[in-house]
């Protein structure tokens, strides 16, 4: 079975085509589209080009068409992309604005050109769905928790993926495997031996996920991607009340507050400088402040909520560090693991230094009592074996 995934956003469309037959996930082809204004074109021209370079016969012999779609109000996991789903997305486009849209627009193409082939939709909160109510809850009004407003969390794909590989990296199969049947066969009881992960996702977009067991326990993300580490150019958490003083002090409306806290604020914000995380450490080393600055607080605010997933869970075995950040910059690792050596984190600094550029191992030494991987994102092949999964279970 062929399965191809589509990576919607407002104005880009990007894709992957897998080929599941062989037992694993075999990528034959891949390929996207930038300032996309018309995304029936864009899947025309990637049909024809599948087609013309041999992959399939046709449209309609692929097996299955998966899309990572964001948040959907009272909706998640791996499910049919049907009306649900874009009832779901529509329900919540005001909080997902630059995704939601552009995922339904996409879907609905893809019905009208391949109806016969299935549509799944794997929603970026579906590993936090079994998290325990206090985990999710803000304390709100009861009037405002009925309009879906709760912690979601997010990066569910990239987090659940180091969930299945950091077990297998660890030789534990019992977690391994109950992560692999999650989304078809759910939780079910654990009796295997403990497993507790503090996964950092690390790259323009960031956040830190406690893991036990193979479940999540919680995010630092919350009701919207707005929320946790700060972003590239994203705040990250605020105080509630900064933003009306903000408005009456700086004579804003709500919708230019809102703008600067997506579009002026995180790393970009804090720096002056870039929202890309490798200008700001060039900055910083050539004696910008506010450079400095933005990577510290970066650094204090992983440190924070993997400190609180790590009480909560009353330890853990592994620290993982993936995607862009994660994987490449070793200087940051070191400095989010600094200091940790009583709890038994011990790092090798040569094997961190090496561990960049998609490369997977550990980079604690051997007697480090918990482990720090580096674990590569793939979400795009984390999606493909979800719908393979599911289309098989259908």
């Amino acid at each position: 079975m062929k399965i191809l995934i589509a990576n919607l956003g407002s104005t880009s469309f990007k894709y992957r085509l897998f080929d599941m037959d062989a037992g694993h996930a075999v990528q034959l082809a891949s390929g996207g589209y930038e300032r996309v204004t018309d995304y029936t074109r864009c899947i025309t021209t990637m049909l024809e080009t599948l087609v013309g370079d041999g992959h399939v016969e046709s449209g309609e012999a692929i097996g299955a068409v998966g899309f990572k779609t964001v948040l959907g109000k009272d909706l998640s996991g791996c499910v049919a992309a049907d009306e649900g789903v874009l009832e779901a997305l529509n329900g919540f486009k005001e909080v997902a604005p630059a995704h939601n849209p552009a995922y339904a627009a996409g879907i609905r193409c893809f019905a009208e050109m391949l109806p016969s082939v299935p549509r799944v939709a794997l929603f970026e909160t579906a590993f936090y769905q079994w998290m325990e109510p206090a985990a999710y809850h803000y304390a709100i009004p009861e009037t405002w928790r009925n309009l879906g407003i709760r912690r979601y969390g997010f990066h569910g794909a990239s987090h659940k993926f180091v969930a299945e590989r950091s077990a297998d990296l660890l030789g534990n199969e019992a977690v391994a495997d109950r992560v692999r049947r999650l989304y078809t066969d759910g939780p079910g009881n654990y009796c295997g031996a403990p497993l507790r992960v503090l996964s950092c996702h690390l790259g323009g977009s960031s956040s830190v996920t406690g893991i036990q067991n193979g479940l999540a326990v919680g995010s630092s993300m919350g009701f919207s991607p707005q929320s946790g580490l700060p972003q590239n150019n994203r705040v990250g958490d605020l105080d509630s009340m900064a933003i009306p003083y903000v408005c009456k002090m700086l004579g804003l409306s709500l919708e230019e507050a809102e703008r600067q806290l997506n579009k002026e604020s995180g790393l970009l914000g804090l720096s002056g400088v870039s929202n890309d995380a490798r200008d700001i450490r060039e900055a910083a080393e050539a004696g910008n402040g506010n450079a400095a600055l933005a990577t510290e607080v970066l650094v204090d605010s992983i440190r924070h909520w993997a400190g609180s997933f790590f009480f909560k869970m009353g330890g853990a075995e592994a620290i993982t560090f993936t995607a862009g950040i994660g994987e490449n910059d070793a200087d940051l690792r070191a400095a989010v693991c600094a200091g940790l050596e009583d709890l038994g984190v011990q790092i090798d600094p040569q094997a961190n230094t090496k561990a960049i550029r998609g490369t997977e191992g550990f980079i604690s030494t051997k007697d480090s009592k918990i482990k720090v991987i580096v674990i590569p994102a793939n979400e795009e092949l984390v999606i493909a074996r979800e719908v393979f999964r599911y289309v098989q279970a259908s």
